[in-house]
């Protein structure tokens, strides 16, 4: 009976982490959601994806599919739901113009160079880049995101604060460096969640890999199960805050999404593609790489006066419908 019942520990284990995390997040789900606008809380993300895409290693494409994804459900689905559903009941919502370019400043061109590029380079054959290239990309994302921590931590942590709260007192106490966020904490609890996180997503890639084959889905769904998977907490926080007039946060938490995902996912990855020798497919399908350039472009848009409203949601949603479409009528 005893060695039966560890027959079925050893074997199901992983129902007991299944039922674990249940339980963590329903008894502290609102105060680590609450955490989400915090870029150490948002690289935890980057854990999942890089754990599931390493399950997938005989998919070059799994990789580009994922980080696709991720840009088109948080700029699309989920900026898009939470500008709707602001804009529907606040009429109209005002955030912090310098924070919001700050983030597409950066999230723009490291979008570009990597899932654009790819496509337009000689050097190497189809959508992929040569070392130098790939050394080349390791360096500015891992740079570019960390140019932008120090700025978002440190001197120009205003930026990423309501202009209200600015108003009121906020900027004097960013000034004087008073309630500095405790570095060593977050890094030190990043540490602590990578191990079960990764582990969660690795046993996550079977029932992704199975439901594909099984059904004979196109490949490019892996990339938004994962991306959906990865991003729904920062999308109950968003439509939360939006629905709370709380717009700066919410464009924290999705706009630094994607910051996180392309910062520290793709240095990741190029890393391992070369230790592993597997080939990794960067450059998008021509109808992907114009819808990719078109939601940039009317990100661009959206966060250029200050002030959004239900047109800008309405439009970023329809970005998203357009993106699913395309994965099952390419």
């Amino acid at each position: 009976m005893r060695s039966a019942l560890a027959r079925f520990v050893r074997d199901e284990w992983f129902l007991g982490v299944s039922y674990g995390t249940v339980a963590i997040f329903l008894l502290t789900g609102e105060r680590l959601f609450a955490g989400l606008s915090n870029p150490f809380w948002l690289s935890i993300e980057v854990m999942s994806i890089t754990a599931v895409m390493l399950h997938g290693e005989n998919n070059p494409t799994l990789v580009r599919d994922t980080l696709f994804s991720v840009v088109m459900v948080i700029l699309g689905g989920m900026a898009g739901l939470s500008l709707l559903i602001g804009g529907w009941r606040h009429r109209e919502q005002h955030y912090n113009l310098q924070g919001a370019n700050a983030y597409l400043g950066v999230i723009i061109p490291l979008t570009v160079l990597t899932l654009t590029l790819p496509n337009f380079t000689t050097t190497t054959a189809g959508p992929t880049l040569s070392g130098p290239q790939q050394i080349f990309l390791t360096v500015v994302s891992a740079g570019l995101y960390c140019a932008f921590l120090a700025v978002q931590t440190g001197r120009h942590r205003s930026y990423f604060l309501a202009e209200d709260s600015v108003a009121t007192g906020a900027h004097a106490t960013v000034a004087t460096g008073a309630h500095k966020p405790p570095l060593l904490k977050h890094a030190l609890l990043l540490v602590a969640y990578m191990v079960p996180v990764a582990l969660l997503a690795e046993e996550l890639a079977r029932p992704i890999d199975y439901l594909i084959e099984t059904l004979h889905m196109p490949a490019a769904l892996g990339g938004i199960i994962i991306a959906l998977i990865v991003a729904t907490p920062e999308a109950i926080t968003a439509a939360r805050a939006a629905l709370a007039n709380a717009l700066q946060h919410a464009i924290n938490v999705f706009l630094g999404s994607v910051l996180s995902t392309i910062g520290m996912t793709v240095p990741v990855m190029l890393l391992i593609s070369r230790l592993s020798g597997h080939v990794v497919f960067l450059g998008l399908a021509a109808a992907n790489d114009v819808l990719l350039l078109l939601t940039l472009a009317v990100s661009v848009v959206t966060f250029a006066s200050g002030r959004t409203n239900v047109l800008q949601g309405a439009v970023h949603v329809v970005l998203f419908g357009a993106f699913v479409l395309l994965i099952f009528e390419g």
